[in-house]
């Protein structure tokens, strides 16, 4: 895919938005975790469960997507799942309370994961998997802007506004992504192609998906991966803010420096993908450096002879390791399926999101988040994404 064109960097930026929006929904507010602490006089326990909450909305939402946009097209679900968002985004605005708020981010992440089945199924109703994979590792360096940003914004809304106004300002997003698609997205699945929702063609579907070895070792692969991200978003700002002290606008800038090596690594993906390098054998060798990285932290973090240092390193390499693993892994699974682009996008958004919601309670379950249990869950998905990818065999 060529990005040169007006047109092409429109497409671009609106999917990246799209796929972007829920990691902004989590990096925005992730400042305002010991501050929703305070006011609501909560543990870091109950207050984690607003993020676990969330997790689980978008694995469990993406199910339905699968079926939607099979059936309706691309455009019409990311439409009503975009509006969903916005009014739950407002209602979490105006929460009374802990358990209100923990409630209304489940519904906000009902409309949410729209944004992450979709964009993924138009991709591969336009590219083969080489090309699949360059047009992710673009998608990436617009998605990869919110982690960058979302936290240092969400720190700046904090100190000036408090924490509602960070959800205001996700309203806000869901509806200009409304408009960008209205304008710049095209409908990709011809209508000859959408299909009746049946419960034995769903389930025969899924069948055909959780059958196949290659694509439950990319699949899985990715979303040990991602668990093992989602373990230092839902960890680090405890660790960092209250462990080592950190200001939370320092910390903001901690999370902006992993995420620029997710948008760089992924960018370099692209590269030596133009160059000729095969994805499978990019993500083998990605997922041996993401060990290797999460060896180091585990050191880093129980050795504690470099103080933070020793934690925030380590992270880094750990976090360029998911640029080449995150598209490559997608575009893998999603090779040999392209009749159910929708559903298999689905499946994979719902593994994503449910070893993320798995790995997300695990760090917090001994309630007290230090560097040692986020060492300890980022090393046992970094090893279970490992294991995972052996699923695919020799081809």
């Amino acid at each position: 895919m060529s990005t040169s064109s007006k047109h092409d960097r429109a497409f671009v930026l609106v999917l990246g938005t799209l796929v972007g929006l829920a990691p902004l929904t989590i990096d925005m507010y992730l400042p305002a975790l010991p501050a929703l602490a305070r006011e609501f006089n909560a543990t870091a326990a109950h207050t984690q469960l607003t993020l676990a909450s969330y997790l689980i909305g978008l694995a469990i939402g993406q199910f339905a997507y699968g079926m939607l946009t099979d059936r309706f097209g691309r455009k019409p679900p990311l439409y009503v799942g975009l509006a969903l968002y916005a009014l739950a985004s407002l209602g979490c605005a105006v929460a009374p309370n802990m358990d209100a708020l923990i409630v209304l981010r489940f519904i906000q992440a009902l409309g949410g994961c729209a944004g992450i089945v979709i964009p993924i199924a138009v991709v591969r109703d336009r590219f083969a998997q080489r090309e699949a994979a360059q047009v992710l590792s673009r998608l990436m360096l617009v998605m990869g802007v919110a982690p960058m940003l979302a936290p240092l914004a969400g720190a700046q809304l904090l100190d000036w506004f408090g924490w509602r106004a960070i959800f205001g300002v996700l309203a806000v997003v869901a509806v200009l992504c409304l408009a960008g698609i209205h304008v710049v997205l095209e409908e990709t699945l011809p209508r000859e192609r959408m299909k009746p929702i049946r419960l034995d063609t769903v389930l025969g579907t899924y069948r055909l998906l959780l059958t196949d070895r290659r694509y439950l070792a990319f699949g899985l692969a990715g979303a040990c991966a991602g668990a093992a991200m989602f373990s230092y978003i839902s960890a680090s700002p405890f660790v960092f803010i209250e462990q080592f002290g950190v200001a939370p606008t320092h910390y903001s800038m901690i999370f902006g420096m992993n995420a620029f090596m997710l948008i760089a690594a992924s960018q370099l993906n692209h590269r030596v993908l133009a160059r000729g390098a095969h994805p499978d054998r990019v993500l083998q060798r990605a997922l041996w450096c993401m060990a290797i990285a999460a060896t180091a932290l585990l050191a880093g973090a129980f050795a504690g002879i470099f103080g933070v240092a020793g934690v925030v390193l380590p992270l880094l390499c750990f976090m360029g390791t998911l640029g080449f693993i995150t598209p490559n892994a997608q575009a893998g699974a999603m090779a040999g399926h392209g009749a159910h682009a929708g559903t298999a996008s689905a499946l994979l958004g719902t593994l994503r999101y449910g070893a993320a919601t798995l790995a997300g309670l695990g760090v917090g379950a001994g309630g007290h988040l230090s560097a040692g249990a986020m060492a300890v869950a980022i090393g046992v998905c970094a090893a279970t994404a490992l294991l995972a990818y052996r699923i695919k065999g020799a081809d």
